[in-house]
């Protein structure tokens, strides 16, 4: 039976097949439970591997860079180890200010440096001590790790002069994939011979033989090139040795250099590819580049020097690169560029294992190596908390390498699924195959994880740890290819997988729901044909299908029974408990109600106030839309001019603060504020504020593992599913307790203790007047805050975002209670997103009041 196609019914919204696109997909990471996981596309190595810092943006010189010009891109979001550091400046002025406090002519070593913020310009510098610091640490507590030929390029590096270090981690923390100009590289103040710096760079070293390691990599048929350090090594890479193609060379150029080159070569385009066909068909060679999918990010920053893997003969390219009109155009190319240099790949790569392990995070970026020392040097009080470094994240090097290795064959199935657009069937058999070849190995780590949590680990020691099991990217693999096996309809195998995922209480607990509400999606529409029982041959088809609507009904129960089962997850199976005893004509009084907890759908208020317009605006508008009415229409009936563009940031005028501009949610808030409300536009702030209020206890209790440094605003695991499950007996204690009224008393004695020093809080602002924060726990039901504040534990990373703009309370009179609502503002372009509408729907489900406010222009003014 396995197999076997079965038609969707209606209700599962599940009609397509190969031959026909699949549904237009949002690109988005699937990263619900925290994952610090978030791959890009173009976050690949110089062979096209993933690098295991996923975030990396370009750290600015200590000199002018102006001249550079090299888009920057920043980082879409902190890394674990960033979000639980303070909010230090970290900026090159921040940098520069704590490097001027220098020590007079005395040679400090890097801890003397550290402790009494001291260094000196051109003998030492933040980033080769936070490098260092990284690199010592993890050598004094992990180095079993590494083995004879790594220990020996960590102390070839020991053996560079400052200048070579100094321009080494400049360039690690920069595009590390590319060719970088040595003409433009700016650091004069610390390197005084820049050509000296780049010679000890390219110098080759020669390394002991190394003990072999067992490779485990299910998923990945070889491992990328050089992954491991072996016979000799460079810390980095000359352009006259490892440039000898036109496609790699014309990589160097800005787009008005290609221009010039492109001109004395009389062949014309207008974007950078169509420049690169040209120069290709002068060169003599094929017809065309094939370049079909270049795009900035490749030429600037993850160009490969693995040129068989780009152009072979599958793309209709040659790979037999003659060196006539091809030398002749890279020695042009070099005439403008000058020699270049790159990092080697094989150190790099140890080097990011290293950071991989020193900062407990498969993610980091350049701010990631100097917030730490910033945050260290800082005048900050921070809480007080036991710090617990593990020396055991990574038991031994095979598991290091598998982990690495797993990470590769995760950012292979995303690439397929995620970046790559609609996926077609050759794209499904391929994330099938590679989850054929993880799942017997997961099954087998994730029996030794829990022979280790039975056994080894003591209460909550390996939440945060099992990040870093290889077992928790296979389970991730294994989650995807459940939907790979839904496609290929084998909806029995699916169902079983689902199974084993909900068996196993390990990892990814934040996706429980969602397994939960598959299971039982299949349970009800699906089962019933596929998995006969012996006895089925008694059971009619209709008896066989309310047999597996039973089920569904008990995996449903199971789901909100479920305590590490997400509350965002709650409304639809209660939704679907409710139609499934419906369908089984439950009687009446064994039916479940869950009219306590039914959804409201939010109120909706139109306020109407003055808009202002921006003559600029106004004008460029017209001109886009020539011919078209610009007048504004009384009452709100805005024409097309009047309308601000999609996106934009409007200016309306405050009735109540003399009719001063300001933003919609300040219009709208002085709208409450006349119907007797107070509050602020914090979008989440007063939650936040409340959240480190509260649960500050619960926050920087002792759990191993999660606080690496004594400077830290959180603990490592508060952003990933870990944290409510590791503290789950404290977080219902403390919830408890403001569910029976304790939460002015809470809030008020962590106030006393904290406010005077402004202790280092995550999300807490301690701008917020205490009287309000009282009315504001007053006034809320306990049991509403007690939601609330459950749902920010469960999914902290995920859920501090898309709470509605406005919070607004009302003290109650006499013997009324008090009011807390949140109202969610819209301009005339604007739509709620899907995070905003599920914090209505948790809001709503708590009881709590919410309104969606909808701005109306009444008159348009020009300014």
């Amino acid at each position: 039976m396995l197999g076997r196609r079965i038609a969707h019914p209606p209700s599962t919204n599940f009609d397509e097949d190969f031959p026909v696109p699949a549904a237009k997909r949002t690109k988005r990471l699937d990263n619900v439970d925290g994952s610090p996981l978030r791959l890009s596309p173009d976050g690949r190595n110089i062979d096209g591997s993933p690098r295991i810092s996923f975030r990396r943006t370009e750290v600015a010189d200590s000199e002018d860079e102006s001249d550079i010009e090299e888009e920057q891109i920043p980082s879409p979001s902190q890394t674990e180890l960033e979000s639980a550091l303070p909010p230090v400046k970290t900026d090159k002025e921040a940098i520069a200010e704590y490097e001027a406090t220098r020590a007079a002519e005395t040679d400090l070593d890097l801890h003397s440096r550290l402790g009494q913020r001291k260094w000196v310009q051109g003998k030492s510098s933040i980033y080769v001590d936070a490098f260092f610091l990284a690199l010592e640490t993890v050598l004094d507590e992990e180095s079993h790790l590494f083995d004879e030929a790594e220990m020996a390029v960590f102390q070839k590096w020991r053996d560079l002069s400052y200048e070579g270090q100094y321009l080494y981690v400049r360039l690690f923390l920069r595009k590390t994939a590319a060719w970088h100009r040595i003409g433009r590289l700016k650091y004069y103040g610390d390197i005084a011979d820049l050509n000296a710096a780049v010679e000890e760079l390219l110098r080759q070293h020669s390394l002991p033989t190394a003990t072999v390691t067992e490779r485990i990599a299910p998923g990945e048929s070889e491992p990328p090139k050089d992954s491991t350090v072996e016979g000799s090594f460079t810390f980095a890479d000359g352009s006259a040795d490892h440039i000898d193609t036109l496609e790699e060379a014309s990589s160097i150029l800005m787009l008005e250099e290609l221009k010039t080159l492109a001109k004395e070569a009389k062949v014309q385009g207008k974007t950078k590819r169509e420049l690169l066909q040209a120069l290709r068909r002068t060169s003599g060679k094929q017809g065309g580049l094939g370049w079909s999918g270049l795009k900035r990010s490749d030429t600037e920053e993850s160009v490969k020097s693995e040129r068989s893997a780009d152009f072979d003969d599958d793309n209709g390219l040659s790979n037999n690169f003659g060196t006539n009109r091809d030398s002749h155009f890279v020695r042009k190319i070099f005439a403008i560029t000058g020699p270049c240099i790159r990092l080697s790949s094989a150190a790099l790569k140890l080097f990011e294992r290293v950071h991989l392990v020193f900062y407990r995070s498969t993610e980091w970026t350049e701010k990631s190596l100097t917030t730490i020392i910033l945050a260290r040097i800082s005048r900050r009080n921070f809480p007080s908390y036991i710090v617990s470094r593990s020396t055991n994240i990574f038991p031994s090097r095979s598991t290091l390498l598998e982990f690495e290795a797993s990470i590769r064959t995760q950012f292979a199935v995303d690439n397929i699924l995620e970046f790559n657009g609609t996926v077609n069937k050759d794209g499904l058999l391929k994330v099938k195959a590679i989850f054929e070849e993880v799942y017997p190995r997961w099954l087998t780590i994730l029996a030794d994880e829990q022979r280790k949590e039975d056994r080894v680990y003591e209460s909550g020691e390996g939440a945060y740890l099992r990040r870093f099991s290889p077992a928790w990217v296979y389970t991730r693999i294994v989650h995807k290819g459940t939907s790979v096996l839904g496609r290929f309809k084998e909806h029995k195998r699916e169902h079983h997988l689902l199974t084993e995922l909900l068996n196993q209480r390990l990892f990814h607990a934040a996706r429980r729901g969602a397994w939960y509400q598959r299971k039982a999606l299949l349970e009800e529409h699906y089962m019933w044909a596929l998995s006969p029982s012996d006895d089925d041959h008694h059971r009619t088809e209709e008896a066989q299908k309310k047999h597996w609507k039973r089920i569904a009904l008990c995996t449903c129960e199971d789901g909100l029974q479920d305590r590490e089962c997400h509350l965002i997850y709650h409304h639809d199976l209660q939704k679907r408990i409710v139609k499934l005893e419906r369908q089984l004509n439950v009687p009446k009084r064994q039916q479940h109600d869950f009219g306590h907890v039914r959804l409201a759908k939010p109120l909706e208020r139109t306020v109407r106030g003055t808009r202002v317009e921006r003559e600029h605006h106004r004008s460029s508008s017209r001109n886009g839309r020539a011919g078209r009415r610009s007048s504004s229409t009384p009452g709100g009936g805005n024409s097309d001019s009047g309308k601000p563009r999609h996106g934009a940031k409007t200016i309306w005028l405050d009735p109540l603060e003399n009719e001063g501009e300001c933003s919609v949610e300040a219009m709208c808030l002085s709208h409450y504020r006349s119907l007797g409300y107070k509050g602020y536009h914090s979008e989440g702030g007063i939650v936040r504020t409340l959240f480190g209020h509260l649960l500050h206890d619960v926050l920087f209790a002792y759990v191993p593992n999660v606080f690496q440094t004594p400077f830290q605003t959180c603990p490592l695991d508060l952003h990933t599913d870990a944290f409510y499950t590791s503290r789950l007996s404290e977080i219902n204690a403390r919830l408890n307790e403001i569910s029976n009224g304790d939460g002015v008393a809470i809030l008020r004695r962590a106030h006393a203790e904290h406010a005077e020093r402004k202790t280092c809080v995550v999300g807490v602002d301690w701008g917020f007047e205490i009287e309000d924060l009282v009315e504001i726990v007053g006034c809320f039901k306990g049991e509403a805050l007690a939601t609330v504040l459950r749902v920010m534990a469960q999914e902290y990373q995920q859920r501090g975002g898309g709470i509605p703009d406005l919070f607004l309370w009302r003290k109650g009179e006499g013997e009324e209670e008090g009011e807390v609502m949140f109202a969610e503002v819209k301009s005339e372009n604007d739509r709620l997103s899907d995070t905003q509408r599920l914090w209505i729907d948790v809001l709503s489900g708590a009881g709590l009041k919410v309104e969606l406010c909808n701005a109306v222009a009444e008159e348009v003014i020009v300014r």
